[in-house]
């Protein structure tokens, strides 16, 4: 069958509109978040490097749909999603020796969350154990907009998978041991994951 030239030029547009709506927004994924506690700007998607942006992305694995990975040597976090696909994230991580390794478990996840030093950190530094009493959740919290507790055995292991008011430190190894990701990042992976759920902590084979 042929298709006339004027049927060709109207037919175009809606054409072009298919392929452009499979096309990823990423600025979307980063957009102003005005009905949070404390509301969020949007973040300029030229301020996060292309590898280190939230995307759908194929992943070959065994593990369950629902199971977070942390490959830490790459820095990035997977939320496995089923059929060969997972949601990938840049993540900062735990400097040398401050890490955590192996499987946990989501034993429970809070917005905005306060937070207290640990023992440890207290001892190591000063300035840690001026916040003994906690710190009150907000935008300059050092564990952001949402946090994501890793458990095992029941017991708290004190490693979080949170957000962060340091952005530059997503795809670095720097903080105590815990798991960082973009604010916009951790609430997307916070409205994903259930408590309960598996998180599998690739370390670097020594």
């Amino acid at each position: 069958m042929s298709i006339s030239r004027r049927g060709l030029m109207f037919g175009l547009p809606l054409f072009l509109a298919g392929c452009s709506a499979t096309t990823v927004n990423h600025q979307t994924n980063y957009a102003a978040l005005p009905n949070e506690q404390f509301p969020m700007k949007q973040v300029p998607i030229d301020k996060i490097a292309p590898e280190l942006r939230r995307q759908e992305v194929a992943y070959a694995s065994n593990y369950a749909p629902g199971t977070i990975v942390v490959d830490t040597p790459a820095r990035r976090a997977y939320f496995i999603m089923g059929g060969g696909r997972a949601m990938r994230y840049g993540v900062g991580v735990g400097k040398a020796g401050l890490a955590l390794a192996g499987s946990a478990y989501v034993g429970r996840k809070a917005e905005w969350p306060s937070w207290t030093p640990t023992a440890n950190m207290q001892r190591r530094e000063e300035r840690y154990r001026k916040l003994a009493g906690g710190m009150p959740g907000g935008p300059n919290n050092p564990l952001g907009a949402r946090a994501i507790y890793l458990y095992r055995g029941g017991n708290d292991t004190h490693f979080r998978i949170h957000g962060t008011n340091q952005p530059s430190s997503i795809g670095h190894a720097m903080s105590s041991g815990c798991i960082r990701m973009m604010n916009h990042d951790v609430i997307d992976l916070y409205n994903r994951v259930k408590t309960g759920a598996r998180v599998v902590v690739i370390q670097a084979v020594a």
